[in-house]
């Protein structure tokens, strides 16, 4: 006779809880409260699972299996996207993490960040030039059509974390976006490590390092260099799949009142064929 032991009784409960309390979130979260058009003929009531997906950054497949209670692991990355897109405030995030049966970690609530329609707004407006709000560690909060356009990474919303960092340095250097690699990480990794600073200690930041080391020896070797450095404008060079030519960006980062440790980054063309290039993807975009 096979025993059922007290944990697996209760993974059994709480893997139906976690798909109700996910698809109760979902139905409360308009596309409007996300700056998307709601479209035609819309039967559901608030987000659909793929745009749920998409918001957070991972797989429509992943997130399905997510939202039906299928025993797969999550990380406290995807689990943080997640609930940022579905709006969770802290104790809701506590008990998704619960249903999840993943370690919650009582610091990350300064991480639930939630960007408003104000500030999405805001940032939408700046399309065709491509904008994103951004924390102190570089998780993705929010962005605009142009961002998605310039930093579409073939096959990076499988890893399920919306973090450039996490982007930049565990992609193949040729489908990486940022083309002078080696000039321009090690000014990331020095502008993290300011921030690291105020964060000694909190599970969520010492978790991001250490998984991002063990994922890339680069940023492993950069992160130990201690090196330190403000985040300030810039011209960037991208490389883009379906660009005829790199395109050359000046990044300029803006604080946000309301919002502590975060940013919203612009990227203007920084000369007239960069400009073409970001026009030519919008007109792919919408083709």
């Amino acid at each position: 006779m096979t025993t059922v032991t007290a944990h697996q009784q209760g993974q059994h409960r709480r893997r139906p809880e976690l798909a109700a309390f996910l698809r109760n979130r979902r139905a409360r979260v308009t596309p409007a409260d996300v700056g998307m058009a709601p479209g035609l003929r819309r039967r559901t009531p608030g987000l659909r699972r793929e745009e749920v997906a998409q918001l957070s950054g991972v797989g429509v497949t992943w997130y399905t299996w997510l939202e039906q209670g299928r025993p797969i692991n999550a990380s406290p990355q995807v689990l943080d996207a997640v609930a940022r897109t579905l709006r969770l405030d802290a104790p809701e995030r506590e008990h998704l993490y619960h249903l999840a049966e993943v370690a919650y970690a009582p610091g990350r609530q300064n991480d639930a960040i939630e960007v408003g329609p104000e500030i999405q707004g805001i940032i939408d407006a700046l399309d065709p030039h491509p904008a994103v709000v951004y924390n102190t560690r570089y998780d993705v909060l929010a962005t605009n059509p142009a961002y998605r356009d310039l930093f579409g990474v073939p096959g990076i919303a499988e890893t399920g974390i919306r973090n450039v960092l996490w982007t930049l340095f565990t992609v193949a250097e040729e489908a990486c976006p940022v083309v002078h690699r080696t000039q321009e990480l090690p000014i990331m990794v020095a502008t993290l490590r300011g921030a690291y600073g105020r964060h000694t200690g909190e599970p969520a930041w010492e978790s991001f390092v250490e998984q991002l080391s063990a994922a890339s020896p680069y940023f492993a070797e950069l992160w130990r260099s201690g090196d330190v450095a403000p985040p300030g404008p810039r011209v960037k060079t991208f490389r883009h799949w379906a660009a005829a030519t790199d395109i050359r960006m000046t990044s300029v980062s803006l604080s946000v009142n309301g919002l502590p440790e975060c940013r919203i980054v612009a990227y203007t063309p920084a000369d007239e064929e960069s400009g073409e290039q970001v026009a030519a993807l919008r007109r792919r975009r919408e083709a």
